[in-house]
């Protein structure tokens, strides 16, 4: 006998740690597949948004031509703006 301590009583003692281990052990097992899901769906988001990316980035060659023509309809406004300002002009004359 340790110090008081009855066979029965050690045995108790070793079976309600061995729970406490065995409760923290699944407990720590939990939070570990939970964090594993959340980590592959954020995988997959990143995934799915880098392929938005390269989708989104595929016509890039386009956007000198079609800063082009946005100035050719630019200028193309400002000349009936002016010829606008001029006819009414002369009606207001």
């Amino acid at each position: 006998m340790l110090d008081g301590y009855t066979h029965e009583g050690l045995w108790q003692f070793a079976n309600i740690a061995g729970l406490i281990v065995v409760v923290a052990v699944a407990a720590l097992l939990t939070i570990l597949v939970l964090l594993v899901r959340t980590i592959e769906q954020r995988v997959i988001q990143v995934r799915e948004t880098l392929k938005q990316a390269v989708a989104n980035t595929n016509d890039t060659a386009l956007i000198g031509e079609t800063a082009a023509r946005v100035d050719a309809v630019l200028e193309e406004g400002l000349k009936h703006h002016l010829f606008l300002g001029r006819v009414l002009d002369k009606v207001r004359a």
